[in-house]
């Protein structure tokens, strides 16, 4: 699964905007840290389980958790289609 390449990403003063630019979806998307670190391992072809390795290489969470997180932001990003599988 990825990003699709349809949505952009901005970041500015610490936060992260996913921008679709196509007018599928209307609107923007702000995300807090987990959810930008989410999206850029999104931004290359990547499985969730992946993802969640690579976040309990950065940060100092238990694997239960961060997989609830991952869970969570992929299931939003689907909701608005911005992933591909």
């Amino acid at each position: 699964m990825r990003l699709k390449d349809t949505f952009i990403t901005h970041d500015s003063d610490g936060e992260q905007v996913l921008i679709d630019v196509t007018s599928s979806f209307a609107g923007l998307v702000r995300s807090n840290r987990t959810a930008a670190f989410i999206v850029e391992c999104l931004k290359t072809d990547t499985t969730k389980e992946q993802i969640v390795e690579a976040m309990y290489e950065k940060y100092d969470a238990p694997k239960d958790v961060l997989q609830k997180d991952v869970d969570s932001i992929v299931e939003k990003l689907r909701g608005i289609g911005a992933i591909e599988e």
